[in-house]
């Protein structure tokens, strides 16, 4: 029988934590999301948000749950944070906990065979940066011996609010005065030039992709820190690429819409969800 997911379904969902790896900071751990029923179920990665400088594995919480309870295996990890590392190493860490949840994921009663990422805001440019390239050797650096055949392509990728243009982000808290976010990008930008290494939009415009996963965007429409015209020019030269990019703008909504209760929450549970299940009839 063909995996497959299904949106309205209703599990109750077994929640723990487990360690993924140790580094020189701290030791990174994940939140296990997993529905309790026959299975096997499909498998979600779900990478944070925070500006690249805070937040961790609860961050996503809601939505997390809400993906895991229609029937998920969702797997929320940490990843280090600017302070810690400057990028590339949290880019690393998405790479690396994608390879860890493909080996990980049938002992959970998980079924790899069609992987998904979710990323919301920082981790959105994660997430973007692993899905357009999942063989650079830069972002496969941390060694994952237990199954070096393992690599990081992912079948799509759902985001909220991706940071798909981290140069225009910058500018934007420049043009807000934002001493605090411009200090968050610098310091996870460091040195400065690789900010151009590490942004999306760049890549797909130049042409450094090397896959281009279905991707969903949902973007709120006051965001006044990743302004909605990022995604329109991202989404723009996706689907000029060649790839398929559904983006949403959802009024009246600012940054972090999603983990608040709200009809609009909800909905973006319900949209996020939705593609999910969309992708599964196009396999």
């Amino acid at each position: 029988m063909s995996l497959t997911y299904h949106p309205d379904a209703l599990f109750a969902v077994k929640v723990w934590e487990i360690e993924i790896r140790n580094t020189a900071s701290r030791t990174l751990m994940a939140r296990i999301y997993q529905p309790q029923g026959t299975g096997p179920f499909p498998v979600l990665l779900d990478l944070h948000g925070g500006a690249w400088s805070r937040k961790d594995r609860y961050a996503n919480e809601p939505m997390a749950r809400a993906i895991a309870a229609a029937g998920m295996l969702v797997v929320s990890p940490d990843m280090r944070l600017s302070h810690e590392a400057p990028y590339p190493a949290a880019v690393q860490d998405g790479h690396y906990a994608i390879r860890w949840l493909k080996h990980h994921a049938p002992q959970w009663n998980g079924d790899i065979s069609h992987f998904g990422v979710l990323g919301s805001s920082s981790g959105g440019h994660i997430a973007q940066l692993c899905a357009l390239r999942p063989l650079d050797p830069l972002y496969a650096a941390v060694p994952f011996p237990e199954a070096p055949q393992l690599d990081a392509t992912v079948a799509y990728i759902a985001t909220r609010s991706p940071i798909s243009n981290p140069v225009t982000r910058r500018a934007q808290a420049v043009k807000m005065n934002n001493a605090a976010m411009m200090k968050k990008s610098d310091t996870f930008f460091n040195p400065p030039e690789t900010i151009h290494e590490g942004n999306p939009h760049d890549i797909i415009a130049n042409g450094r992709h090397t896959h281009l996963p279905p991707m969903l965007i949902m973007q709120g429409g006051e965001d006044n820190n990743v302004i909605p015209a990022i995604q329109l020019d991202f989404a723009a030269a996706y689907r000029k690429a060649g790839g398929q990019c559904q983006l949403e703008i959802f009024a009246g909504c600012e940054h972090e819409w999603t983990a608040t209760p709200s009809p609009e929450a909800d909905r973006s549970h319900d949209m996020a969800k939705a593609f999910i299940a969309q992708q599964f009839k196009k396999a």
